[in-house]
């Protein structure tokens, strides 16, 4: 699996593979968001919570991406897509950045329709890993998966996170309070700044 040519940045687009950048999201991206979650609705129904008819409309996620900025400039949450020419084809997210002796982040991340055995993921995931490490100066970062969600725990394994435990009834996805996997990666061991 190809490996990006530089990490993820969180003030610039940089190259993954196969034409796709990595880029912060930003709000002037509400629309093709909007039109990728649209096209990807089915595709992502099973991995996510149930979402109203609003977050599918540009304006839903022109506010989600206001939000998201927001918590970004708090330096809680750090947020890229994944862009194609003007088409974004999947996102990137950590949250829940926590500083001090923990050092540590929730990442997520999701690929659109049609868009699946590219690598993506796997390359997005470990260009994230870089940014959480390099410029974020994190120590640690942490995924949950469906029990079932297999695909998902190989990009997990294939970027360097660990399985450490199972939560049960963790997150409510698609209408019901389902299992989870927990893996997490240690990024370095320098002493917290």
């Amino acid at each position: 699996m190809a490996t990006p040519l530089a990490p993820a940045s969180l003030t610039e687009a940089v190259p993954l593979q196969g034409g796709v950048l990595i880029r912060p999201a930003a709000e002037s991206d509400a629309e093709a968001l909007a039109a990728a979650y649209r096209r990807s609705r089915d595709h992502l129904r099973p991995w996510e919570p149930r979402r109203p008819d609003s977050f599918f409309t540009t304006e839903g996620q022109r506010a989600r991406l206001r939000e998201q900025a927001a918590e970004q400039r708090a330096g809680r949450v750090a947020a890229w897509l994944l862009t194609d020419g003007e088409a974004v084809v999947g996102g990137l997210t950590l949250s829940n950045i926590v500083r001090g002796p923990f050092r540590n982040a929730h990442l997520g991340y999701w690929i659109a329709a049609g868009q699946l055995g590219r690598g993506l993921a796997t390359a997005a995931v470990r260009a994230a890993c870089q940014a959480a490490d390099g410029e974020l100066d994190l120590h640690r970062l942490q995924a949950g998966t469906l029990a079932h969600n297999t695909r998902s725990q190989r990009v997990l394994a294939k970027s360097g996170f660990e399985r450490f435990g199972r939560a049960e009834r963790y997150l409510h996805i698609d209408g019901a309070w389902r299992d989870h996997l927990l893996f997490h990666r240690v990024l370095n061991d320098r002493h917290p700044a």
